[in-house]
């Protein structure tokens, strides 16, 4: 069995579902699971229509065209969707009259993008001669807990599912399975996090034990930067589960971040494919990688950060300090990602500003405080770089020659990441720069 994850550019419509079907077919020996985000835009309507439905300012026909739109093209008779159709117009005056958008809320109506999309693909794969069926992926065991927008399955999920799908999927069936979303034991609907198909798809290959889990995009696999700053970005063929991970995290657009951890306890290897180029091998993510590789793996980068200074004597020969200000950090929940220290100041980086800004008074207890956002982490990923002489020296120096000022550095002891950080705007000379200097030389 191999698990398929298709997202929203790879369903956007009937063209490219018509290529998801031709790739389907031709692994039909191997068991597929489809897993389906929504159709591109779909899930950015349905929220902004809830969002709308708060000031009762109805948008329910921009949502509702866009899904007609597309089942139409496919040939979907009306009664597919139907029952979606009128459970969206009730959810959105529902909203309307209480004027509030709650988390319950915005799960409930984000959800319904891949609920549509799973049976109009299903439909149209059947009529074309692919036997397929629609599931929601909670009727085949996938039951999660109540952190909504963050949800994860119960203990026994991979129990649950394994039960449900020899009782439920047919042999000669294809099941296509909504991506993103969950159901907990009281039967609230859940998502697991925005452009969380990919994790869903890793989650249930783990469950089901399955040879491979296939992520299909827009992209030749997982590049050496993104394609979008850098125009000769290359595939990377051979990658290990933790350089994914540390690229997925620091802004690589191609996986998201908490993808691969299900793929990594079972040891199953997650490979990343192109919808518009299925004969290209893509990139392999495994627990080896590529032992041969003489150079570093990848450049990715993080906007929008925010970096917190703390100054103070206090630090001086004093145990215990970077552990009271972690604890406040704590508290008040903020994410720490970057962390550089001295003898007197600390510095470290989040991606929030709220959470930061609110244990600003208890951390000003402890130094001086100083917070600057519009920042960027930028990070060169790859396997033993502290072993690789004079590497350090090229990033920085490249990066320095390209007009962009390095504030923050972070490298630890057999890292297999350098992480620095700089302003927002240098972000756009920093990693055309640093790109030439480790793969095009």
């Amino acid at each position: 069995m191999i698990v398929m994850k298709f997202g929203g550019s790879s369903v956007a419509n009937r063209e490219q579902i018509e290529k998801v079907m031709e790739i389907v077919r031709g692994r039909l020996d191997r068991r597929p699971v489809v897993i389906s985000s929504a159709h591109k835009g779909m899930t950015d309507a349905l929220i902004n229509s809830a969002k709308a439905a708060v000031r009762r300012d109805f948008a329910l026909p921009d949502v509702i065209d866009l899904q007609s739109e597309i089942a139409s093209s496919l040939g979907c008779p009306g009664e597919v969707l139907a029952d979606l159709f009128q459970e969206i117009s009730d959810l959105l005056r529902g909203i309307g009259l209480v004027r509030e958008l709650s988390p319950r809320s915005l799960d409930y109506i984000a959800s319904f993008g891949e609920r549509m999309a799973v049976r109009c693909i299903a439909d149209f794969f059947t009529r074309q001669g692919l036997k397929a069926k629609a599931y929601d992926v909670w009727d085949l065991g996938f039951i999660t807990d109540l952190n909504f927008g963050n949800a994860r399955p119960v203990a026994d999920y991979g129990q649950r599912m394994r039960k449900a799908f020899a009782e439920l999927v047919p042999e000669d069936v294809v099941p296509v399975v909504t991506g993103f979303v969950g159901k907990s034991e009281s039967g609230e609907i859940t998502t697991v996090g925005r452009n969380g198909s990919d994790l869903t798809a890793t989650l249930l290959g783990a469950a089901l034990g399955a040879e491979e889990v296939e992520i299909w995009t827009d992209t030749d696999g997982v590049l050496s930067a993104d394609p979008s700053v850098v125009k000769n970005a290359r595939n990377i063929p051979l990658m290990r589960f933790d350089e994914a991970a540390e690229l997925a995290y620091f802004g690589s657009r191609v996986l998201h971040p908490s993808t691969l951890l299900p793929a990594v306890e079972k040891g199953i290897p997650v490979r990343v494919l192109n919808t518009n180029h299925p004969g290209h091998p893509g990139t392999v993510i495994d627990r080896q990688g590529d032992a041969q590789a003489k150079t570093a793996t990848s450049v990715a980068y993080k906007e929008n950060q925010v970096v917190l200074t703390i100054n103070t004597t206090q630090m001086l020969q004093a145990a215990g300090f970077l552990a009271r200000a972690f604890d406040l950090l704590a508290r008040h929940g903020v994410v720490v990602d970057v962390i550089s220290t001295s003898e007197i100041s600390v510095s470290l980086t989040t991606d929030k500003l709220e959470p930061l800004m609110k244990a600003l008074p208890d951390l000003e207890r402890l130094g001086q405080c100083q917070v600057h956002t519009h920042k960027s982490v930028l990070v060169v990923v790859g396997r033993d770089l502290a072993q690789r002489p004079g590497l350090t020296v090229n990033i920085l120096d490249s990066v320095e020659k390209a007009g962009a000022r390095v504030d923050m550095v972070s490298f630890g002891l057999g890292s297999i990441n350098f992480s620095m950080v700089m302003d927002d705007k240098d972000i756009a000379k920093a990693v055309p720069a640093l790109h030439r200097t480790l793969f095009e030389g």
